[in-house]
């Protein structure tokens, strides 16, 4: 099982539990988490075969994204 993070615009527990729809929709990723705490909203998601095209094609659909 791969592990990726990213920085996000995912802001609050409103905005977490919006993402956490689509993310659970993704067959690729098996486990997720927000950091909303973090100063860069940071996303860990677990998976297989999974990439971070994979993920920010799943934020997209929530109305979130990858941030740099």
């Amino acid at each position: 099982m791969e592990t990726l993070q990213f920085k996000t615009n995912i802001k609050c527990g409103a905005c977490v539990e919006k993402a956490g729809k689509a993310l659970d929709e993704a067959s690729e990723i098996k486990e997720w988490d927000v950091d909303i705490k973090s100063n860069d909203k940071i996303l860990t998601v677990k998976g297989d075969n999974i990439s971070p095209e994979i993920v920010q094609k799943t934020l997209d659909k929530a109305g979130y994204k990858i941030v740099s």
